[in-house]
């Protein structure tokens, strides 16, 4: 079936209610292993479905967030989905209660019970008025990025497609382009304080409420981090700035240097060589024909791969009117298959999407079998790995998308994947100060983030834009709003995804089967266990970060950039 052909259909909570009662006043009366998990395979073929529903609600609004239909349907899921979690709640507690545990490991990872008592760490029936309108809010802020027209030159952009005019060769264009689209930021500035303020202070009623002292706490239970805390997160924040800035500091004098500038303006950092950015030699077809080629010749598994999500449409790859911004993978579990959600906007960023989403969707489609669809999925630092490190598995292939630009995009791809960390734990840094200090002002909270950005970015210069150097660059960044201290995972994950690009780089024939065997495990491990399996040394160990440095600067120096 193509993904059109999914059939949704609204969830009646009534009879839901009454099939789970039943199941779990049954399973809470087994006593012997095999009873027990024939019924815990019966609650699961219900959870699947709700979830399957869910997701294709969200999907079809995400594509087309003016769809009175699926609009309406998200709203109904952002009212009912903390509803259903008292079922998920009673559900761990069974669970958990179970004597003999150990007898049902052989169906059930024993990491699935570890997840359930964070759950329950995370959850009471007496929060879900406030998930509601946690919910609510975050629909609210996706809408209003997507509402973005920003007028250019006599033409309507949405905020993904403007970015083609961020990497102009004209300089002046950049400017004018860059300008255009914080105005957005600027006229909405009210409104976009407003959601966050709400959000902060909503999410810290959720934490009081569960007997904790900020959401600080409360958050890394959400996140479900198994095996690490604030401080081995705030060590490895410390290597980052101590043992990468100085690079990247260096990376954007040169990038300055190239472009024949004393210093970089705000409009200047996405564009990157003189002679123009890397850009894609194909149209958005082409890409995904090229994507097909490249994934039949990595690896058998990734051509089965491929060929699925091109056969059953499980994409929605173009920017629209009316579409959300970003991109992301997420799993329909009962068809068994990923679907990506991206937005094309003619950059080097199109073919990093069939990379990054495709490294998602592949690990979902190898770890597909594992019977607990929770443990399917690992832990979102984790997730990160299987996306970041395909971008770099990719690397032999790029002629085939870039052409000429080829040699361009290796050097923009590894120093914007070393830039990016600083951002990366800026944007966790920050949270920390927020939810730690939930009765700043919005005022307060921009001038925390700005502080921040000079110290891990003080190359940011905003001359000239005043929403930016008040300190609402942040505004952008989704996770901020939707995903409370997500983003740190995204960091963690690439400093593991950088040691597999080294490992490649070095002829490692086990590089790629490592990589495999990592998506085969899916979330049946927590962060650094996983990564202790397949032969990664762990961020938050002191001098894993420097590791990763000195390979980078050995591979930069190779590379004469003032000729690309």
């Amino acid at each position: 079936m193509k993904f059109s052909e999914f059939k949704y259909e609204r969830i009646n909570y009534q009879e839901v209610e009454k099939k789970l009662t039943k199941l779990l006043d049954e399973l809470e009366k087994q006593t012997k292993a095999e009873d027990f998990i024939n019924l815990f395979k019966e609650i699961e073929a219900v959870n699947s479905h709700l979830n399957t529903m869910h997701s294709l609600a969200s999907i079809r609004h995400s594509i087309n967030t003016n769809d009175e239909f699926y609009s309406k349907e998200n709203d109904f899921w952002d009212e009912n989905e903390p509803k259903f979690r008292v079922f998920y709640n009673r559900f761990a507690k069974i669970c958990l209660a179970f004597k003999n545990k150990a007898d049902l490991y052989h169906y059930i990872p024993e990491i699935f019970f570890k997840q359930i008592e964070f759950e329950l760490k995370s959850f009471d029936e007496k929060i879900i008025p406030l998930l509601i309108e946690e919910n609510k809010l975050s629909t609210e802020y996706g809408k209003l990025k997507a509402s973005a027209q920003i007028e250019f030159d006599g033409n309507n952009y949405n905020l993904s497609s403007i970015s083609k005019f961020l990497q102009s060769d004209n300089r002046e264009t950049r400017k004018r382009a860059y300008n255009a689209k914080m105005k957005f930021y600027k006229d909405n500035e009210q409104e976009f304080d407003r959601i966050y303020d709400e959000l902060v202070q909503l999410r810290t009623k959720i934490a009081h409420k569960l007997g904790y002292k900020t959401f600080t706490e409360l958050g890394y239970f959400r996140m479900h981090r198994y095996d690490y805390d604030q401080k081995m997160v705030a060590n490895f924040r410390k290597q980052i700035l101590n043992d990468l800035v100085p690079l990247v500091s260096e990376l954007y004098q040169k990038q300055a240097d190239r472009l024949g500038l004393e210093k970089l303006a705000y409009y200047d950092f996405p564009y990157k060589f003189l002679s123009g950015n890397p850009t894609p030699k194909k149209d958005p077809d082409g890409l995904v024909k090229a994507a097909a080629e490249m994934y039949h010749q990595m690896h058998k598994k990734t051509g089965e791969f491929i060929d699925m999500m091109i056969n059953q449409e499980l994409w929605d790859l173009l920017s629209r009117d009316g579409k959300e911004i970003g991109g992301y993978c997420m799993s329909l579990s009962e068809y068994r298959v990923p679907f990506i959600f991206a937005n094309f906007n003619g950059t080097s960023h199109d073919v990093d999407v069939l990379t990054h989403e495709a490294g998602h969707a592949f690990q979902y489609y190898m770890s597909r079998d594992i019977p607990v669809e929770t443990c399917k999925w690992p832990t979102m630092e984790s997730c990160e790995i299987h996306s970041m490190s395909m971008e770099f598995f990719a690397h032999p292939w790029m002629k085939d998308f870039f052409g000429e630009d080829t040699e361009k995009y290796y050097y923009s791809h590894i120093t914007g994947a070393l830039d990016f960390l600083p951002y990366g734990v800026l944007v966790d840094h920050f949270q920390h100060e927020i939810y730690d200090n939930p009765k700043m002002t919005p005022a307060e909270r921009k001038d925390t983030w700005r502080k921040l950005e000079k110290l891990y970015i003080p190359e940011k210069d905003y001359k000239g834009c005043e929403i930016l150097e008040k300190g609402a660059y942040w505004f952008q960044q989704g996770h901020i709003f939707q995903s409370p201290f997500y983003y740190i995972d995204y960091t963690l994950a690439q400093v593991c995804a950088l040691q597999f690009w080294t490992r490649t780089h070095q002829k490692d024939p086990q590089a790629f089967d490592d990589y495999l065997r990592l998506c085969t495990l899916g979330g049946t491990l927590p962060f650094n266990k996983l990564i202790k399996k397949v032969g990664l040394n762990c961020p938050f160990e002191d001098g894993s970060v420097g590791a990763v440095v000195r390979q980078a600067k050995k591979y930069l120096s190779t590379i004469d950039d003032t000729k690309l």
